[in-house]
C-alpha cells in the first residue's frame, strides 16, 4: 500500500515521501496516528501543487534575500567605545549592540543570531560583518569603531 507521509517518521522517511508499506502496517499504525495518509490521486495531486507552491514561496525567499544584500552591500555603520591609555578599548562590541546599531541608523531589522563575526571587536578600526540572511546569500557591511569623545 502507498503512503504519503505528514510527518517524519523514523523507520519510513521523511514528511512528503511517498512510500510502500504493508496494508496492516498502514492501517494499524501510520494511518491511525495520522502520520501519513493514502496515495489516492486526489491525494497525490494535492502533495504536487503543495510542493510547487513550496518551491515558488523558496524562490520568492531568496529573491527577497539577494535584494536585500544588494541593498545592504558597502553600507556602513558607526559605534563609539570609550578607550583608555594606549588606545586600548573598555569592552567589546557584541552581535546584539551590532543588530541594534544596524536597527538604528539603517532601518533595517536583522536578528543578532544571523550576524557572523570572526572575532570579537576589541580595539578601533574597521571590521567587516557578515549577515546570514538566507542559507544560500551572505551579506557584508562595515563596522567602523571610533572613540567617544
Amino acid at each position: 500500500m502507498k503512503i504519503i507521509l505528514t510527518q517524519d517518521v523514523k523507520s519510513l522517511g521523511k514528511k512528503g515521501e511517498i512510500v510502500e508499506v504493508n496494508q496492516g502496517y498502514a492501517r494499524n499504525f501510520v494511518l491511525p496516528k495520522k502520520l501519513g495518509v493514502e496515495a489516492t490521486p486526489k491525494n497525490l495531486n494535492d502533495l504536487k501543487l503543495k510542493n510547487q507552491n513550496d518551491e515558488k514561496v523558496a524562490a520568492e525567499n531568496l529573491a527577497a534575500a539577494q535584494q536585500l544584500a544588494g541593498e545592504l552591500k558597502d553600507k556602513k555603520v558607526t559605534v563609539q567605545m570609550k578607550v583608555g591609555e594606549n588606545g586600548k578599548t573598555f569592552g567589546s562590541v557584541s552581535t546584539k549592540e551590532v543588530a541594534e546599531l544596524i536597527k538604528k541608523q539603517l532601518g533595517i531589522d536583522v536578528d543578532k543570531k544571523k550576524l557572523v563575526m570572526k572575532d570579537a571587536v576589541k580595539a578601533l578600526g574597521g571590521y567587516t560583518v557578515g549577515i546570514k540572511l538566507h542559507p544560500k546569500v551572505t551579506a557584508e557591511i562595515l563596522l567602523d569603531v571610533v572613540e567617544q569623545k
